[in-house]
């Protein structure tokens, strides 16, 4: 299948908060010969022409800040599905996620689950993702953020200092770091911890900021990160802790070892895989819940395993935007009833 291949993202016009894995996907799209890419708005994705329907994160489709405003955009999923089945325009899914997200409606429930049963091709992160045979995928890795961070400076390394970036969830467990340092310090001196990124809810702010007390060696940012003061926190710390008690995909892993700082991160399939690929003494791995021995642990063969460069694997942005227009295609096709073009990575 050639021609012109137009496909709506799930995501707006890119702003400061926009994730950058989305912006970067967007803009190395449009670089491939023949392709279009529309940003979403509703008006566009319910009476706008395009081939094919990126979602992301479905969830945004059917939630709201307010009741009138979820009930509105709930009854605009509805009319997108149905104009999706008459026009034959495939859903193609990164599946970013692999559950249902917590404490949603049971309306939210049954349009997601609609929403996945009518997806026609998914796009998997890494290798550990499972679907159902008669799902059709294709792997596209993660690509890395060496090119979005490489116009900000870095800062000087602090030795001892651990840092956190990214939003703060109650499932990414930050609570959990800053109490296992705290632990930590009562028995190692000359650690500090930088915790920077918007928390959730403030009642979640309120909990870090007890816990950090007045003490100055817990260091707390609590907004939305800039790219510059990511990159500042990432570059200071001598090992980057992401304390999540779920890890299934993640960028802020990503994004520190793109600026070549080590990370301590769950144990998983996931990482595992990760640490073979970027090569020995970037990636370090905690059992359970963290506690200050893992912190410590992890300083200690950060600081005696030598490392070379980070390797990455297939996550070049340029390999990235050729695969996903192989999925497109490969959508439109069995969504249409046309031959499949020959696949490259896909099942």
């Amino acid at each position: 299948m050639s021609g012109h291949l137009t496909v709506l993202q799930q995501f707006p016009v890119p702003r400061p908060t926009t994730n950058p894995y989305l912006v970067m996907l967007a803009d190395h799209l449009r670089a491939v010969p023949g392709v279009s890419v529309q940003n979403f708005t509703w008006k566009g994705a319910l009476l706008g022409r395009y081939d094919a329907f990126h979602i992301h994160w479905p969830e945004i489709l059917v939630s709201g800040h307010t009741p009138l405003k979820q009930f509105l955009r709930q009854c605009l999923t509805v009319l997108l599905i149905v104009r999706l089945a008459v026009t034959r325009t495939p859903i193609v899914r990164t599946v970013h996620n692999v559950e249902l997200p917590q404490d949603i409606s049971r309306v939210e429930i049954t349009l997601l689950r609609l929403i996945d049963r009518r997806t026609d091709f998914r796009i998997t992160l890494n290798e550990t993702t499972t679907l159902p045979e008669d799902q059709p995928s294709i792997l596209i890795p993660h690509g890395h953020y060496r090119e979005w961070f490489a116009r900000h400076p870095r800062a000087a390394q602090q030795d001892g200092r651990f840092g956190y970036f990214g939003l703060i969830r109650r499932y990414k467990g930050v609570e959990t770091l800053i109490e296992a340092f705290r632990s930590a310090v009562s028995t190692t001196r000359g650690l500090s911890l930088r915790v920077g990124g918007k928390p959730s809810t403030a009642e979640l702010a309120d909990t870090l900021t007890s816990l950090a007390g007045r003490e100055d060696d817990v260091l707390l940012d609590l907004h939305f990160l800039g790219d510059d003061e990511l990159v500042d926190i990432a570059t200071s710390s001598e090992l980057v802790v992401l304390p999540y008690r779920f890890m299934h995909n993640s960028g802020s892993t990503l994004a520190a070892l793109s600026l070549d700082r080590p990370v301590l991160v769950p144990d998983n399939a996931v990482n595992r895989l990760l640490e073979a690929e970027v090569g020995p003494g970037w990636v370090h791995r905690f059992s359970g819940e963290l506690d200050a021995e893992a912190l410590l642990s992890a300083m200690e063969h950060v600081r005696a395993t030598a490392r070379g460069p980070v390797t990455f694997v297939d996550r070049d942005w340029d390999l990235g935007a050729a695969r996903h227009v192989e999925a497109y295609r490969r959508a439109i096709a069995a969504r249409r009833g046309a031959p499949a073009p020959t696949a490259g990575a896909a099942r």
